[in-house]
């Protein structure tokens, strides 16, 4: 019998669990790092969302281990190399285009964040709150006729664009290798090129040794002065100190980040965004909730189990067949 944990059952869809536990033994049962360190030696299969840091120690604990499970496109949280060579599968949403044209959580969360940022909206509403009615403070930015500058121009960046559009904007885009061209969005030839005519940039890369610090002190100059950055990739992929500094010296009007370094590591760079956006305005910050919709979970994660279960299936039969 297949033994499957899933570590962060909080809001799992019911129709992926009925399809779990026709697959083996499931257990849930939501656990940090050390939690997970002790159960781990008597499951085969571990399912995750982003809470905890998949690397080499924890793979070796599971000492039947033969499945990682998470319902993300973005796979920093585990160590696929190590899992590879430990013979350990890791089963992702990454490559699953179809599918995932279908999801739109992280496009249009990156949508609320530009539109929260540029209308001052979480400092507005806070100022209500206290009881303050004062307009004149919080005036902010029409997007019509903006500049949008999308660096990436997969499903995400596609769609994006689609929105830009919508609103009335001049959208361009950047990618060494695109995955479509799209009518009335011009494409960029170079990363400078982008940033330096647009007045609003979105971000949607993978993190890889190429984009990490993709996005540093001399791509945040090049941009137009009073631009906006909305990131919704990965942290690492935007150079903190380097965005702070372009804040601070009012090059940039704002950044709205969904996503920061060390989500998981709480290091040095998380913690001087979380000091710098306690105190300024001009930095918005969500704790990466932009695929966090359940619409969205309670797709992925059917998805998922549904690829387990084919994968589980094939290997039966393999087995089998050898």
């Amino acid at each position: 019998m297949i033994h499957i944990l899933n570590a962060e059952p909080k809001g799992y869809c019911e129709e992926a669990r009925t399809l779990l536990r026709q697959m083996g033994k499931l257990v849930e049962a939501p656990l940090d790092r050390e939690g997970i360190m002790q159960r781990l030696p008597e499951f085969d299969v571990l399912i995750v969302r982003l809470a905890n840091q998949v690397d080499r120690e924890l793979i070796n604990a599971g000492k039947h281990l033969k499945v990682i499970v998470s319902a993300t496109t973005g796979l920093d949280h585990i160590d696929i190399d190590y899992a590879k060579m430990k013979g350990v599968t890791v089963l992702s949403l990454r490559g699953e285009d179809e599918f995932l044209r279908t999801i739109h959580a992280t496009a249009e969360h990156t949508w609320a964040l530009l539109l929260a940022l540029l209308r001052h909206i979480p400092q507005a509403y806070s100022a209500v709150c206290r009881g303050s009615w004062d307009r004149d403070e919080f005036r902010g930015h029409e997007l019509d006729r903006m500049r949008l500058g999308i660096i990436g121009l997969g499903r995400l960046g596609s769609r994006i664009a689609h929105y830009g559009l919508a609103f009335g904007m001049r959208v361009s885009a950047y990618d060494p290798r695109p995955m479509m061209q799209l009518e009335d969005v011009t494409m960029a030839p170079t990363l400078d090129a982008l940033l330096a005519s647009s007045d609003v940039v979105t971000v949607h890369v993978h993190l890889t040794e190429e984009t990490k610090d993709l996005i540093g002190s001399e791509e945040l100059a090049l941009l137009p002065s009073g631009a906006v950055l909305v990131n919704t990739s990965r942290g690492e992929v935007v150079n903190t100190p380097a965005l702070i500094s372009s804040l601070q010296e009012g090059h940039i009007a704002g950044a709205a980040l969904d996503v920061v370094p060390g989500e998981r590591s709480r290091c040095a760079d998380r913690k001087s965004l979380l000091e710098y956006a306690r105190s300024h305005r001009n930095l918005l910050i969500t704790p990466h909730i932009a695929g966090a919709t359940f619409e969205s979970m309670a797709r992925t994660e059917i998805f998922m189990a549904k690829k387990l279960v084919t994968f589980l299936k094939e290997r039966v039969a393999k087995t089998h067949n050898d």
